[in-house]
């Protein structure tokens, strides 16, 4: 490394992270350069956020060193880090809805007054970080009453309050801001860094990243491989680096003319607008055959959960067709659409694909339940039984009991039981949302499969998956989004990194 030693502000020595299944970040080495903003890129699950939460005191290492200033430190938790100088703006916003702002913006730093809240000395400070945000809002508003990028402003205000600020990290901050938002932040942000603040910024927003960043590092499967001054990049040096080289994933052996297959799904014009202005999805559009397996590839952000959300129902304020068999349908809720044939293996099993209170069997059968329920609302629990048993034969679920609890299954059975839970509503589309996220590449493997051998008996899937490897392996045709756009729709020899890399960053250019 060329800079000085005391340009560097932040050092992390060999990092390793290590999680049940995978290694998130493998021999890290990693500067943060004083007054500069360190821009870090990689897809989803590179190991940038898990680094940035190491560095933060949200996660610990199980290996490695890290030092401040050139002193070692070690912290156990956001409270040590911040005592350090060292604050993280999340993606998603830490903030309590039923509070007002000035409650928000001073919890766990409250200012006293002969052993009271001074909430006269809260409502002046509030007022003067949002007057230096251009972000004039009473702070006695309730946060909960605010709109999504009005939020990411009280959470970008509230650590521009931390008397010894060194490190700001910002995780996507601008992923709900309007555009005169974002110009606001990079303001405030080239003032931090004239002050000899560091800044960590991690981006999908190709134009963001070259116009704010003086220094890019790139991760890839949990390791930093290149790094360099912004000035001395392009978007070819970006993909020639995040590229790298492939796994070995199962891939299906047939070839087919899908456009010779009948369309069982037509998308025409999906719309979802963004609170406060512009979109999430913008005039989408693609079809599905029957048998078919389309992924759906993007960054973060690009707008595929909310695919899937607004053909599941759960997006009522979208615009646009959906359209299954020939037939437009009227979208009223999630159960109307799993009665059309439809069912959703959503991206966080733990949340929204799971009870985790239930066991194995009553997870299954949740959502067929009135099937196995007769007129008086009794369930029959033979009929539910004899369903779940041949699910869990069918989908090679690894279960000694399935009266056990669902968690206290491995991950890939787990994720195995989400599937079979939509399976046994005998769809004809199933959307799979990072269908092989938290797995090892064992149970990868095994889903991959499973996938093949319900598109092999007719069923028609959907796949988003963050992995480029993955992506190009299990799909026969790529529709790939960029900051809610359509960018490129590929198939056959069309699909390759380079091109879905380069189709996932033409929406960020244009947007």
């Amino acid at each position: 490394m060329s800079e000085a030693t005391e340009d560097i502000v932040f050092h992390a020595e060999k990092i390793d992270k290590i999680y049940p299944g995978t290694k998130a970040l493998d021999q890290v080495s990693f500067d943060i350069r004083r007054g500069k903003v360190n821009v870090l890129i990689g897809e989803n699950g590179a190991g940038k956020s898990t680094l940035m939460k190491i560095i933060a005191g949200i996660e610990k290492p199980s290996s490695g060193k890290l030092y401040l200033e050139g002193r070692e430190v070690s912290f156990d938790s956001t409270v040590d880090a911040r005592a350090e100088g060292i604050a993280i703006i999340h993606q998603e916003l830490c903030l309590f809805p039923n509070l007002n702002v000035f409650q928000n913006l001073f919890m766990s730093s409250e200012r006293t007054q002969s052993g009271m809240l001074d909430d006269a000395e809260h409502r002046k400070l509030a007022k003067e970080v949002l007057g230096r945000l251009n972000y004039p809002i009473d702070p006695d508003t309730r946060v909960g009453d605010l709109r999504v990028g009005q939020q990411q402003m009280i959470e970008i205000a509230r650590n521009l309050l931390i008397p010894n600020l060194r490190i700001l990290i910002m995780d996507e901050p601008t992923s709900s801001l309007s555009e005169q938002e974002v110009e606001v932040l990079f303001k405030i942000m080239r003032e931090l860094t004239a002050s000899g603040i560091s800044i960590v910024y991690i981006s999908h927003r190709l134009e963001e990243l070259m116009r704010i960043g003086d220094y890019l590092t790139v991760f890839r499967d949990g390791k930093l491989v290149a790094q360099d001054q912004t000035k001395n990049i392009d978007l070819a040096w970006i993909v020639r680096n995040m590229i790298g080289k492939g796994k070995n994933y199962p891939k299906r052996s047939q070839e087919v003319d899908w456009s010779k297959r009948p369309k069982v799904l037509e998308v025409k014009d999906l719309t979802l607008p963004k609170s406060g202005g512009g979109y999430l999805l913008n005039k989408v559009s693609f079809d599905l055959r029957q048998g078919e397996i389309l992924g759906l590839y993007g960054l973060l952000g690009a707008g595929r959960t909310e695919v899937f959300e607004c053909i599941m129902g759960l997006r009522p304020l979208h615009t646009g067709q959906i359209i299954k068999d020939g037939q437009p349908l009227q979208i009223t809720s999630l159960v109307d659409m799993i009665g059309h044939g439809f069912a959703l293996l959503p991206e966080d099993r733990q949340r929204d694909g799971l009870v985790q209170t239930m066991n194995i069997d009553q997870n299954i059968a949740l959502t067929n339940i009135a099937k196995y329920t007769d007129r008086w609302g009794l369930i029959h629990n033979h009929k539910e039984s004899e369903a779940t048993d041949a699910m869990i034969h069918d989908v090679m679920i690894k279960v000694a009991d399935k009266n056990l609890p669902i968690l206290s299954l491995s991950g890939g059975n787990q994720q195995k039981c989400v599937f079979a839970k939509g399976a046994l509503t005998n769809p004809s589309i199933m959307l799979l949302d990072e269908p092989s996220r938290g797995i090892d590449i064992g149970a990868k493997t095994e889903m991959f499969q499973l996938i093949y051998q319900y598109a092999e008996r007719g069923l028609s899937l959907i796949v988003v998956s963050s992995e480029l490897e993955e992506i190009i392996a299990i799909a026969d045709r790529i529709v790939v989004l960029s900051n809610g756009i359509k960018t490129a729709e590929l198939t056959g020899a069309d699909i390759t990194q380079q091109k879905l890399v380069e189709a996932s960053y033409k929406g960020h250019q244009a947007a």
